[in-house]
Protein backbone atom coordinates (compact mmCIF):
# COMPACT_ATOMS: atom_id res chain seq x y z
CA UNK A 1 0.00 0.00 0.00
CA UNK A 2 1.40 3.40 -1.01
CA UNK A 3 1.40 5.85 1.91
CA UNK A 4 1.42 9.62 1.39
CA UNK A 5 3.87 11.71 3.42
CA UNK A 6 4.27 15.47 3.81
CA UNK A 7 7.89 16.66 4.11
CA UNK A 8 8.85 20.30 4.71
CA UNK A 9 12.16 21.50 3.24
CA UNK A 10 13.38 24.84 4.57
CA UNK A 11 13.78 27.17 1.61
CA UNK A 12 13.40 24.02 -0.39
CA UNK A 13 10.65 21.41 0.10
CA UNK A 14 7.77 19.66 2.06
CA UNK A 15 5.64 16.51 1.53
CA UNK A 16 3.11 13.90 2.79
CA UNK A 17 4.00 10.73 4.78
CA UNK A 18 1.43 8.06 5.39
CA UNK A 19 -2.21 9.05 5.55
CA UNK A 20 -1.41 12.73 5.16
CA UNK A 21 1.71 12.91 7.30
CA UNK A 22 4.06 15.74 6.38
CA UNK A 23 7.83 16.48 6.15
CA UNK A 24 10.07 19.63 5.74
CA UNK A 25 13.60 20.60 4.56
CA UNK A 26 16.29 23.32 4.38
CA UNK A 27 18.22 25.16 1.68
CA UNK A 28 21.34 23.09 1.14
CA UNK A 29 21.03 19.65 -0.50
CA UNK A 30 17.86 18.48 -2.25
CA UNK A 31 16.98 14.97 -1.02
CA UNK A 32 13.97 15.35 -3.29
CA UNK A 33 16.23 13.74 -5.86
CA UNK A 34 15.44 10.41 -4.20
CA UNK A 35 11.77 11.04 -4.97
CA UNK A 36 12.60 11.77 -8.62
CA UNK A 37 14.70 8.60 -8.82
CA UNK A 38 11.78 6.52 -7.51
CA UNK A 39 13.56 5.44 -4.32
CA UNK A 40 10.85 6.54 -1.89
CA UNK A 41 8.19 5.02 -4.12
CA UNK A 42 10.05 1.74 -3.89
CA UNK A 43 9.54 1.90 -0.12
CA UNK A 44 5.79 2.55 -0.60
CA UNK A 45 6.03 6.28 0.13
CA UNK A 46 4.58 9.03 -2.04
CA UNK A 47 6.19 12.36 -1.12
CA UNK A 48 4.77 15.80 -1.76
CA UNK A 49 7.61 18.33 -1.41
CA UNK A 50 7.00 21.93 -0.31
CA UNK A 51 9.19 25.01 0.20
CA UNK A 52 9.74 27.24 3.26
CA UNK A 53 11.88 30.34 3.66
CA UNK A 54 14.27 28.80 6.18
CA UNK A 55 14.75 26.02 8.70
CA UNK A 56 13.16 28.08 11.49
CA UNK A 57 9.94 28.16 9.49
CA UNK A 58 10.28 24.45 8.75
CA UNK A 59 10.60 23.68 12.45
CA UNK A 60 7.46 25.66 13.26
CA UNK A 61 5.54 23.69 10.64
CA UNK A 62 6.68 20.41 12.21
CA UNK A 63 5.85 21.59 15.74
CA UNK A 64 2.38 22.68 14.62
CA UNK A 65 1.78 19.31 12.94
CA UNK A 66 1.33 20.94 9.53
CA UNK A 67 4.07 18.65 8.25
CA UNK A 68 5.40 15.38 9.63
CA UNK A 69 9.09 15.69 8.84
CA UNK A 70 11.39 18.68 8.57
CA UNK A 71 14.67 18.44 6.68
CA UNK A 72 17.70 20.61 7.55
CA UNK A 73 16.43 22.17 10.77
CA UNK A 74 19.09 23.99 12.79
CA UNK A 75 20.23 21.75 15.65
CA UNK A 76 20.44 24.51 18.29
CA UNK A 77 16.94 25.72 17.40
CA UNK A 78 15.57 22.18 17.69
CA UNK A 79 17.18 21.69 21.11
CA UNK A 80 15.68 24.98 22.26
CA UNK A 81 12.21 24.07 21.01
CA UNK A 82 12.40 20.65 22.69
CA UNK A 83 13.47 22.24 25.98
CA UNK A 84 10.34 24.42 25.85
CA UNK A 85 8.17 21.32 25.50
CA UNK A 86 7.61 21.38 21.73
CA UNK A 87 6.53 18.03 20.22
CA UNK A 88 9.64 17.58 18.07
CA UNK A 89 12.20 14.78 17.80
CA UNK A 90 15.44 14.36 15.84
CA UNK A 91 15.23 11.33 13.55
CA UNK A 92 18.55 11.76 11.74
CA UNK A 93 21.42 14.01 10.76
CA UNK A 94 21.11 16.23 7.68
CA UNK A 95 24.55 17.83 7.87
CA UNK A 96 27.57 17.15 10.07
CA UNK A 97 29.76 20.12 9.31
CA UNK A 98 28.33 22.72 6.94
CA UNK A 99 28.86 24.30 3.52
CA UNK A 100 27.22 27.71 4.00
CA UNK A 101 29.14 30.94 3.48
CA UNK A 102 28.66 34.71 3.65
CA UNK A 103 29.36 37.03 0.74
CA UNK A 104 29.36 40.71 -0.26
CA UNK A 105 29.20 42.53 -3.59
CA UNK A 106 32.60 42.74 -5.26
CA UNK A 107 32.56 46.55 -4.95
CA UNK A 108 31.99 46.33 -1.18
CA UNK A 109 34.74 47.68 1.10
CA UNK A 110 34.21 44.60 3.32
CA UNK A 111 37.08 42.13 2.86
CA UNK A 112 36.55 39.93 5.91
CA UNK A 113 34.56 39.66 9.15
CA UNK A 114 36.96 42.20 10.66
CA UNK A 115 35.29 44.83 8.44
CA UNK A 116 31.73 44.02 9.55
CA UNK A 117 31.59 46.34 12.57
CA UNK A 118 28.31 48.26 12.42
CA UNK A 119 27.33 46.57 9.15
CA UNK A 120 24.37 44.31 8.40
CA UNK A 121 24.73 40.53 8.13
CA UNK A 122 21.99 38.15 6.95
CA UNK A 123 20.69 34.84 8.24
CA UNK A 124 17.63 32.95 7.04
CA UNK A 125 15.18 32.59 9.95
CA UNK A 126 15.30 32.52 13.75
CA UNK A 127 16.37 29.12 15.03
CA UNK A 128 18.09 28.15 11.77
CA UNK A 129 21.69 26.96 11.40
CA UNK A 130 22.54 30.22 9.59
CA UNK A 131 21.23 32.12 12.62
CA UNK A 132 23.43 30.10 15.00
CA UNK A 133 26.41 30.51 12.68
CA UNK A 134 25.94 34.27 12.33
CA UNK A 135 25.83 34.59 16.13
CA UNK A 136 28.96 32.45 16.35
CA UNK A 137 30.80 34.61 13.79
CA UNK A 138 30.05 37.76 15.79
CA UNK A 139 31.33 36.03 18.93
CA UNK A 140 34.42 34.50 17.27
CA UNK A 141 35.59 37.64 15.50
CA UNK A 142 34.44 40.07 18.23
CA UNK A 143 32.62 42.23 15.67
CA UNK A 144 29.45 44.18 16.41
CA UNK A 145 27.55 43.33 13.22
CA UNK A 146 23.78 43.81 13.01
CA UNK A 147 22.11 40.45 12.29
CA UNK A 148 18.98 40.49 10.11
CA UNK A 149 16.63 37.64 9.12
CA UNK A 150 16.29 37.81 5.32
CA UNK A 151 14.60 34.49 4.51
CA UNK A 152 15.72 32.29 1.63
CA UNK A 153 18.54 32.78 -0.84
CA UNK A 154 16.68 34.67 -3.63
CA UNK A 155 15.44 37.41 -1.29
CA UNK A 156 18.82 37.59 0.45
CA UNK A 157 20.72 37.88 -2.83
CA UNK A 158 18.42 40.67 -4.02
CA UNK A 159 18.95 42.58 -0.78
CA UNK A 160 22.74 42.30 -1.08
CA UNK A 161 22.88 43.32 -4.74
CA UNK A 162 20.50 46.26 -4.17
CA UNK A 163 22.53 47.50 -1.20
CA UNK A 164 19.86 46.85 1.44
CA UNK A 165 22.21 44.59 3.40
CA UNK A 166 25.99 44.30 3.49
CA UNK A 167 26.65 40.55 3.75
CA UNK A 168 24.30 37.81 2.61
CA UNK A 169 24.31 34.09 3.35
CA UNK A 170 24.32 31.29 0.81
CA UNK A 171 25.17 27.63 0.29
CA UNK A 172 25.87 25.62 -2.87
CA UNK A 173 24.43 25.60 -5.46
CA UNK A 174 23.00 29.07 -4.82
CA UNK A 175 25.09 32.04 -6.00
CA UNK A 176 27.61 29.86 -7.83
CA UNK A 177 26.93 31.67 -11.10
CA UNK A 178 27.39 35.05 -9.39
CA UNK A 179 30.69 33.79 -7.96
CA UNK A 180 31.83 32.64 -11.41
CA UNK A 181 30.95 36.03 -12.88
CA UNK A 182 32.76 37.89 -10.10
CA UNK A 183 29.60 39.69 -8.96
CA UNK A 184 30.08 38.65 -5.34
CA UNK A 185 32.99 37.75 -3.05
CA UNK A 186 33.07 35.27 -0.13
CA UNK A 187 34.16 36.82 3.19
CA UNK A 188 33.69 33.90 5.61
CA UNK A 189 32.68 30.22 5.62
CA UNK A 190 30.85 28.20 8.26
CA UNK A 191 33.64 25.63 8.16
CA UNK A 192 35.81 28.17 10.03
CA UNK A 193 33.64 27.90 13.15
CA UNK A 194 34.51 25.57 16.06
CA UNK A 195 30.71 25.31 16.43
CA UNK A 196 30.52 23.58 13.03
CA UNK A 197 33.57 21.31 12.76
CA UNK A 198 32.68 17.72 13.62
CA UNK A 199 29.21 18.62 14.87
CA UNK A 200 25.78 17.84 13.45
CA UNK A 201 24.58 21.33 12.59
CA UNK A 202 21.34 20.48 10.75
CA UNK A 203 19.00 17.59 11.47
CA UNK A 204 15.95 15.72 10.23
CA UNK A 205 13.06 16.29 12.61
CA UNK A 206 9.62 14.76 13.13
CA UNK A 207 6.40 15.74 14.79
CA UNK A 208 6.29 13.52 17.90
CA UNK A 209 2.58 12.52 17.75
CA UNK A 210 3.03 11.57 14.08
CA UNK A 211 6.24 9.64 14.86
CA UNK A 212 4.56 7.78 17.71
CA UNK A 213 1.45 6.90 15.69
CA UNK A 214 3.17 5.75 12.48
CA UNK A 215 6.56 4.25 13.41
CA UNK A 216 6.65 1.94 10.38
CA UNK A 217 6.24 4.90 8.01
CA UNK A 218 9.23 6.64 9.57
CA UNK A 219 11.32 3.47 9.43
CA UNK A 220 10.57 3.22 5.71
CA UNK A 221 11.28 6.92 5.22
CA UNK A 222 14.71 6.60 6.83
CA UNK A 223 15.51 3.46 4.82
CA UNK A 224 14.64 5.36 1.65
CA UNK A 225 16.59 8.43 2.81
CA UNK A 226 19.72 6.35 3.49
CA UNK A 227 19.37 4.69 0.10
CA UNK A 228 18.98 8.12 -1.52
CA UNK A 229 22.24 9.34 0.05
CA UNK A 230 24.07 6.23 -1.23
CA UNK A 231 22.59 6.73 -4.70
CA UNK A 232 23.47 10.45 -4.76
CA UNK A 233 27.18 9.68 -4.31
CA UNK A 234 27.40 6.57 -6.49
CA UNK A 235 25.20 7.42 -9.46
CA UNK A 236 26.20 9.37 -12.59
CA UNK A 237 22.51 10.22 -12.99
CA UNK A 238 22.30 12.10 -9.66
CA UNK A 239 24.36 15.15 -10.73
CA UNK A 240 22.27 15.44 -13.91
CA UNK A 241 19.01 15.48 -11.92
CA UNK A 242 20.48 17.93 -9.42
CA UNK A 243 21.80 20.22 -12.19
CA UNK A 244 18.34 20.31 -13.76
CA UNK A 245 16.65 20.99 -10.41
CA UNK A 246 19.10 23.70 -9.32
CA UNK A 247 19.53 25.16 -12.82
CA UNK A 248 23.31 24.84 -12.73
CA UNK A 249 25.82 23.06 -14.96
CA UNK A 250 26.57 19.36 -14.46
CA UNK A 251 30.15 20.38 -13.67
CA UNK A 252 28.93 22.61 -10.82
CA UNK A 253 26.61 19.84 -9.62
CA UNK A 254 29.55 17.44 -9.43
CA UNK A 255 31.59 20.11 -7.64
CA UNK A 256 28.87 20.52 -5.02
CA UNK A 257 28.83 16.76 -4.43
CA UNK A 258 32.58 16.25 -4.30
CA UNK A 259 33.96 19.51 -2.88
CA UNK A 260 31.29 21.25 -0.80
CA UNK A 261 29.14 18.34 0.46
CA UNK A 262 31.17 15.09 0.71
CA UNK A 263 29.20 11.99 1.61
CA UNK A 264 30.52 11.80 5.16
CA UNK A 265 28.86 15.17 5.82
CA UNK A 266 25.33 13.92 5.04
CA UNK A 267 25.22 10.41 6.53
CA UNK A 268 21.87 10.44 8.39
CA UNK A 269 22.80 8.06 11.23
CA UNK A 270 25.71 10.21 12.46
CA UNK A 271 24.15 12.68 14.93
CA UNK A 272 27.31 13.77 16.74
CA UNK A 273 28.61 16.48 19.05
CA UNK A 274 25.31 17.53 20.62
CA UNK A 275 26.79 17.63 24.13
CA UNK A 276 29.63 19.82 22.84
CA UNK A 277 27.10 22.21 21.26
CA UNK A 278 25.35 22.77 24.59
CA UNK A 279 27.52 25.68 25.82
CA UNK A 280 26.88 27.58 22.57
CA UNK A 281 23.16 26.80 22.81
CA UNK A 282 23.11 28.41 26.27
CA UNK A 283 25.40 31.30 25.26
CA UNK A 284 23.22 32.19 22.28
CA UNK A 285 20.04 31.81 24.38
CA UNK A 286 18.58 28.80 22.59
CA UNK A 287 18.64 27.07 26.00
CA UNK A 288 18.41 28.42 29.53
CA UNK A 289 20.44 25.43 30.76
CA UNK A 290 22.10 22.39 29.13
CA UNK A 291 19.97 19.38 28.30
CA UNK A 292 20.69 16.30 30.40
CA UNK A 293 21.92 13.01 28.95
CA UNK A 294 18.41 11.59 29.50
CA UNK A 295 16.83 14.50 27.63
CA UNK A 296 19.23 14.09 24.70
CA UNK A 297 18.37 10.40 24.57
CA UNK A 298 14.68 11.28 24.41
CA UNK A 299 15.26 14.00 21.80
CA UNK A 300 17.23 11.83 19.33
CA UNK A 301 15.13 8.92 18.07
CA UNK A 302 16.64 7.60 14.83
CA UNK A 303 14.38 4.91 13.28
CA UNK A 304 16.45 1.79 12.65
Amino acid sequence: MIERACICLAAAVAGWLANHSRIGRGPAQDRGRGERAGIFRKHDLDLELLFTSGSGETMQAVIAGSVDIGVAAGTLGVMGAYAKGAPVRIIGAESTGEDSYWYVRTDSPVKSMADMKGRTMAYSTNGSSTHANALAFVELYKVDAKLIATGGFPATFTMVMSGQIDAGWSAPPYAMEALHKGEIRVIVRSSELPLVKGHTIRVLIANKPSLDSKPDVYRRFMRAYRETVDWMYASDEAPKIYAEFAKISIEDARRVREEFDPKEMVIPDRVVGLSELMPDAVKFKYLSQPLTAKELEELVQIPK
